[in-house]
């Protein structure tokens, strides 16, 4: 995600088939590792011998984060980072945890961390200085709503056929309302994701649609008694992924994005976002 500034500051795995010719045993010469051996604990080439080192920022929010603690398995991100972990072979203990500011994540130069975990938006500007992991999580739309008011109860999109829904212009959060709600009425549409905001505090509009991570910050610090009524799915056009991040040129990304696709593979990533982003987090999917 771009984070914007009230968040307080706020390649594919190459799957290689090696031919081998029959061993000539007066050689002495020993085969390559395989990309398996090669992903195996003691093979990986780390920041700390022994230890996996994940960043993030300080203060971690929630549902990313709980108790703005990482180290403790809760909130998504932290459930993800020690999944992605344990594919790598490495147990709890075997992690540490290091402080990194969001901007200077993905900014050129070493890097103090194996990966970075921090909703860290893959795009083709980072990615000329960075390193990349497969996407971990597929940033989805919500709609936020004042508790209370007509819409705040919906239970699916086609309940907010009729309402007045406020959104930032050039924004995948636009293209999803007219796209996916498809209202009766066309949008108000604001220059500014604050001046949206400021429509729904203001009860000019009756709903904000907005990206998942923007919503749970407008919930928590923007909008008194307001709710997440909902989160779906966008479609069309490339949907806006978060990646694991890793300095450029990283040994270690064939063998974190094998971690994250046999996560995918696995159905446990699924099962991470719904236990932490959906329902229990107050953001129910709505079809």
């Amino acid at each position: 995600m771009v984070r914007p500034s009230m968040l307080f500051a706020l390649g594919a795995l190459a799957a290689a088939t090696v031919a081998c010719a029959p061993a000539d045993n007066t050689t002495g010469a020993s085969a390559a590792p395989s990309a398996s051996t090669a992903c195996t604990k003691d093979q990986l080439k780390l920041t700390t011998a022994g230890k996996l080192t994940i960043g993030t920022d300080k203060p971690a929010y929630d549902p990313w984060f709980k108790d703005d603690d990482p180290a403790n398995g809760q909130g998504f991100e932290s459930a993800v980072a020690f999944a992605v972990a344990g594919e790598l072979g490495f147990d709890r203990d075997e992690v540490q945890w290091s402080t990194v500011k969001f901007d200077s994540a993905f900014a050129p130069g070493p890097k103090k961390f194996d990966f970075d975990v921090n909703q860290v938006s893959i795009t083709p500007d980072r990615a000329k200085v960075v390193d990349f992991s497969k996407g971990y999580y597929t940033v989805k739309q919500a709609i936020v709503a004042v508790e209370g008011s007509k819409y705040a109860g919906a239970k699916s999109l086609a309940e907010l056929k009729d309402a007045k829904i406020g959104v930032q212009v050039g924004t995948t959060s636009l293209d999803a309302v007219k796209d996916v709600i498809q209202p009766a009425d066309d949008p108000n549409v604001y220059n500014e994701q604050i001046d949206a905001v400021n429509a729904l505090k203001n009860k000019q509009v009756d709903a904000l649609v907005v990206d998942l991570p923007t919503a749970f910050y407008v919930t928590a610090a923007q909008v008194e008694k307001s709710k997440i009524v909902g989160q779906f799915s966008s479609t069309g056009g490339t949907p806006e992924e978060f990646g694991l991040v890793m300095q450029k040129g990283s040994a270690l990304k064939p063998c974190v994005d094998k971690a994250v696709e046999a996560l995918k593979s696995k159905g446990e990533l699924a099962k991470i976002e719904q236990q932490w982003l959906g329902s229990a987090a107050g953001a129910p999917e709505l079809k």
